[in-house]
């Protein structure tokens, strides 16, 4: 079964949103459930620092052995940071995608796009777990 933690926020596209210290500022990377979903992932293609994206816009994109997926931005925002390391290593997002298999930092441009997403109740229903 798949992790569901408290204190997200997720997308219906299988992103999650974590808080940083920096206000406005949040960690994106794709849940458990959808890791699991992919299988064993190889590749990400990620943006680069300064990149701003719309809700809903294409920021990358993540291949499994059996499936290459696009990443989508859950607000709009501007990318702050990129998690270099999943270029060396990409299958940490299988194995700790909400530590060290976080993708992207977005700072948020709209707060109001946050209200769509759902938390981890919600989400969970979604994906019918």
């Amino acid at each position: 079964m798949a992790d569901f933690p408290e204190g997200l926020l997720y997308s219906e596209e299988h992103e999650y949103l974590k808080a940083t210290d920096d206000s406005g500022v949040y960690m994106v990377g794709i849940t458990d459930y959808a890791q699991g979903e992919l299988g064993d992932i190889v590749y990400l293609e990620l943006p680069s620092v300064g990149d701003s994206f719309g809700k809903m816009e294409v920021f990358g994109t993540i291949e499994a052995v059996k499936a290459v997926s696009d990443l989508f931005s859950p607000f709009t925002g501007e990318v702050v940071d990129v998690n270099a390391a999943l270029q060396d290593d990409p299958s940490v997002v299988n194995s700790d995608p909400y530590g060290a298999g976080w993708m992207v930092k977005l700072r948020v441009s709209d707060e109001s796009d946050l209200e769509g997403l759902m938390d981890a109740v919600a989400y969970q229903e979604h994906v019918g777990e």
